[in-house]
């Protein structure tokens, strides 16, 4: 049984979520059916300023609340950012990668860092059930293989990320993977909803984590209720709560999202060292046959 140690970093503030929980019952489950040694540590990076070392196998960064703009320059970001730059460091020199997903407000920060486009309020928010749609990397990344174009999320934000810097995204090696779904009626650039970061760093605009009990459950409380009527109007409301019951929308995303960027963290990265190690191997091998004996 292989052991595989797991950081989460927690952004939510203190804020009550669903989050946290979808993100603990996928990894609990995903052990359990790969007979994993797997464990994790939560981290809570922005009021704590609790931030992990770079001895875990695996970085998954949540959600969370608030202005993915204003905490820039903060400690706990510069903290945070100091980890985002020692695992890409450790990427380059280690045969062995350190894979990293970054959720919704994480992954607003990145492309604010990075500067590869503008982090930036939407006219209103979003939120609901909505497809998303697959770019061209998007068709060849290994992490969608196992969902359709388009397939379906849970959005909630207030804020998006466009007008992309190219010349920033390819100098990082980035690539967007999905974009929000076309809207003809409405005159505005779609938003990025994931990327691509690096071959091992990898974010999305949406929760992959929601499952469907905790919309139902968020959705039923009063408040967000009154928000979402008020907004978009009854027949919305009763058209998100018929679409959580659809096991070909947000429940497919749930069950293969992040279990597929679970496969390749832990199976794929091992088959690298396998496949180094092999070819180390092969190079001692070949340099043997070449020296003569005298």
């Amino acid at each position: 049984m292989r052991n595989v140690k797991i950081a989460v970093l927690d952004m939510y503030e203190g804020v009550p979520n669903e989050g946290m929980r979808c993100i603990r019952e996928i990894l609990t489950k995903y052990a359990e059916m790969h007979s994993l040694q797997l464990t994790f540590d939560e981290f809570e990076v922005r009021i704590q300023q609790q931030v992990p070392d770079t001895t875990y196998d695996i970085y998954i960064s949540t959600g969370g609340p608030g202005s993915p703009v204003d905490s820039a320059g903060s400690d706990w970001e510069s903290a945070y950012f100091q980890l985002v730059e020692n695992l890409m460091d450790w990427n380059k020199t280690n045969a062995v990668k350190k894979p990293m997903l970054f959720i919704c407000h994480s992954y607003q920060i990145m492309c604010r860092y990075y500067q590869l486009g503008n982090v930036c309020r939407r006219k209103s928010p979003a939120f609901g059930v909505f497809p998303v749609h697959k770019t061209e990397a998007g068709m060849q990344e290994k992490v969608f293989g196992a969902l359709p174009d388009p397939f379906y999320i849970v959005d909630s934000r207030n804020w998006q990320v466009i007008e992309l810097n190219e010349a920033n995204l390819a100098a990082m090696g980035a690539q967007v993977l999905a974009i929000e779904k076309e809207r003809p009626h409405v005159p505005l650039e779609r938003a990025t909803m994931s990327i691509r970061f690096n071959e091992h760093f990898i974010g999305t605009q949406f929760h992959p984590e929601a499952d469907a009990a905790g919309m139902h459950m968020y959705l039923q409380q009063e408040e967000k209720k009154e928000q979402v009527i008020s907004h978009h109007g009854v027949e919305k409301y009763d058209s998100m709560l018929t679409q959580l019951t659809d096991p070909d929308k947000i429940m497919l995303t749930h069950d293969r999202f992040i279990t597929a960027f679970l496969d390749y963290a832990i199976y794929g990265t091992l088959s690298d060292r396998l496949a180094a190690i092999e070819r180390s191997v092969q190079v001692a091998a070949h340099n043997d046959d070449q020296n003569t004996f005298f």
